[in-house]
């Protein structure tokens, strides 16, 4: 029987491992909530599903580009189209997971008319005073770029204020009344879930990853500046040692899993913890 659910969580927080449980149990289709694992060819530093569960499992949203295209939300929203169609078409329940909460939020809430990004010479910190002069009611952080640029190419495009441009051409979003649940651990345990994640990735060869990624793309590039993978950059540049990077790359997880979890609370969501979720989730799939 066809539903929709959702189930988010920090980071090392254990959505894939309840996903694929569910998988496994009750054959559901799965969209991977996730900004990184859209890349083929990152793996270690995406905590991507095993070759073997994206074979024996109905995957969507992962391996669909290369580290040097774009991806945005407008190209999750059709991903998700197609993860519904074939959960449709098969009569199956659709579960979204992952850490990138933005996307699911953009699908509850909708979207505004797309302005291409122009090119600029102004630095974050000058487009960010113009804005607040401007636009004081857009809500970005100095050191989002991608934001901030977006706002200065609504301005410059259109000529009007990005934040009333964004209101005018608001769409609805394309998700209606979905069961939101969420993974929770106490900070402590999830700080050291996320060591004992970081130790794993470094022994399945991320750094091995990295380098062969960098030797074949711009190191500048958005998809290798992520977690994992730009501490790897310094300790092959030879700026930290190999404790450093452990270190450096837990320190660094820890602190997007607080943003995360911070995120997630924007959500009217059901709160599950790690050990009790996959058996109070299977009560929803067999009824």
């Amino acid at each position: 029987m066809f539903f929709e659910i959702a189930l988010i969580g920090t980071t090392a927080s254990g959505k894939t491992h309840i996903a694929n449980s569910l998988a496994k149990r009750f054959n559901i289709v799965i969209l991977s909530l996730d900004s990184l694992c859209v890349y083929k060819e990152i793996n270690i530093a995406s905590a991507k599903p095993s070759q073997e569960e994206l074979k024996n499992f109905h995957y969507f949203g992962i391996d669909l580009i290369s580290v040097d295209e774009h991806f945005n939300v407008e190209l999750f929203i059709k991903e998700y189209q197609k993860a519904k169609e074939f959960a449709l078409a098969n009569n199956l329940p659709l579960v979204i997971t992952g850490g990138t909460g933005f996307y699911l939020k953009t699908m509850i809430d909708g979207l505004s008319q797309k302005i291409k990004e122009i090119e600029t010479d102004l630095n974050n910190d000058e487009i960010y005073s113009l804005m607040c002069k401007i636009d004081p009611s857009f809500k970005v952080e100095k050191n989002d770029t991608y934001r901030l640029k977006k706002w200065l190419s609504i301005y410059e495009s259109t000529k009007e204020i990005p934040s009333v441009f964004l209101k005018k051409t608001h769409k609805e979003g394309i998700l209606k009344n979905i069961e939101i649940y969420e993974i929770v651990w106490e900070r402590n345990l999830l700080r050291d879930r996320i060591k004992m994640r970081t130790k794993k990735m470094l022994e399945e060869g991320l750094i091995g990853e990295a380098k062969e990624l960098f030797s074949k793309f711009n190191h500048k590039l958005k998809a290798l500046n992520s977690i994992g993978l730009k501490e790897c950059k310094e300790y092959l540049d030879g700026k930290i040692s190999l404790d450093e990077l452990e270190n450096l790359i837990t320190t660094h997880t820890a602190q997007l899993a607080k943003r995360q979890r911070t995120f997630n609370r924007k959500f009217q969501s059901i709160t599950l913890n790690f050990d009790g979720a996959f058996d109070i989730l299977k009560q929803k799939f067999t009824h």
